[in-house]
């Protein structure tokens, strides 16, 4: 944990932006990891810490997405009008909020190559050898990850045109 630790945890916390979560995704990183080790040799522990951290953190945030939108169907939830913050930053933690969900949505594969790729700075063949697939597969991934990304937010934007240019009619 002392030697692999910060990669965890720097791997949880980018895609979760959240203390508490990045904290139990990193200790369940490190009981899955030991679990594994238990029952198989395991000949590149680095890798497979941020792999499982990938995948846990993944899954909470598609937990998380989950509820969000049980709790945004039960409750009318209106942005005030009087936000003390600038625009831009508003602006800023919606689009990284918008992004999270994607990201949440996207087939497992297509979020692991994306996230190792973009949130860890891997190459693509460093991430071909960490998910055991080939480095043209993690190309593939990687583009219709992007694609479904991008297509994602171009809506989520067009629909915020749409409800801007509402109020303002």
């Amino acid at each position: 944990m002392r030697d692999h630790g910060p990669a965890v945890w720097q791997t949880a916390y980018r895609l979760l932006a959240n203390h508490s979560d990045a904290a139990d995704c990193f200790q369940e990183t490190f009981l899955a990891a030991f679990e594994i080790a238990g029952r198989e040799p395991v000949r590149n522990i680095a890798g497979l810490l941020v792999r499982l951290a990938t995948t846990r953190a993944i899954d909470r945030l598609r937990q998380r997405s989950r509820l969000e939108q049980r709790q945004t169907d039960a409750i009318d939830r209106r942005p005030p009008g009087d936000e003390p913050d600038p625009l831009e930053r508003v602006h800023t933690h919606e689009l990284a909020s918008q992004l999270t969900e994607q990201i949440s949505r996207l087939p497992p594969q297509e979020a692991r190559v994306f996230c190792l790729r973009y949130l860890n700075d891997m190459s693509y063949r460093q991430i071909a050898r960490e998910l055991n697939i080939a480095i043209s597969v993690v190309g593939v991934s990687l583009y219709r990850a992007k694609a479904r990304l991008r297509a994602a937010l171009a809506d989520a934007q067009t629909e915020e045109n749409e409800v801007s240019h509402a109020k303002e009619t």
